[in-house]
C-alpha cells in the first residue's frame, strides 16, 4: 500500500465529511434543531420508541448528552418517556404526535437537502461509495 495515497485519502474524507456536516447542520439548523436533536427524531420517527440507552448507542452520545437533548425534546413537546412496566430501570422515549407531524413536514425537504449534496455523484458511484466506506469502516473495528 502506498502510504501517500492513504494519507491523502485520510485527508480527503476529513475535509468531505467537514463539510457535509457543516451544509447539513446549517439547514438543521433552519428548523430550531440541534444536530444531535434532529438525530433523535429522525431514529424515532423511522424506528419507533427507542431506549434512552438504544438511543445514544445509534446516535452517538453520551448518557449526560442524551439526558439534555431529550429533556429539550420534550420541553418542545415532540418526544415524551415511558417507564418500561417490567423493568422500571428502562425508560423508553418516542414521538408524540406534534413530534411526528413536525418530521413529517420537514424530512421530506431534509432528504432533498441530502440528495442535492450527492448530486454529483450517479447513483451506482453513490453505491460503490458507500460499500467502500463501510469496507473501510469495518475493517477499522
Amino acid at each position: 500500500m502506498n502510504t501517500k495515497n492513504a494519507l491523502k485519502l485520510f485527508v480527503a474524507l476529513n475535509r468531505t465529511c467537514s463539510t457535509l456536516a457543516n451544509a447539513d447542520q446549517e439547514n438543521i439548523r433552519h428548523y430550531g434543531l440541534s444536530r444531535s436533536a434532529f438525530s433523535v427524531l429522525e431514529l424515532l420517527y423511522h424506528k419507533g420508541p427507542q431506549t434512552v440507552q438504544d438511543i445514544g448507542k445509534k446516535v452517538l452520545l453520551t448518557s449526560g448528552s442524551m439526558t439534555y437533548v431529550v429533556n429539550k425534546l420534550v420541553e418542545k413537546g415532540f418526544v415524551h418517556r415511558n417507564i418500561c412496566e417490567s423493568d422500571r430501570r428502562v425508560t423508553y422515549v418516542g414521538l408524540t404526535s406534534s413530534g411526528t407531524d413536525f418530521m413529517k413536514g420537514i424530512f421530506p425537504e431534509h432528504e432533498q437537502h441530502i440528495a442535492k449534496m450527492f448530486s454529483a455523484l450517479s447513483d451506482e458511484q453513490m453505491v460503490m461509495l458507500t460499500e467502500t466506506l463501510q469496507q473501510i469502516s469495518t475493517s477499522i473495528k
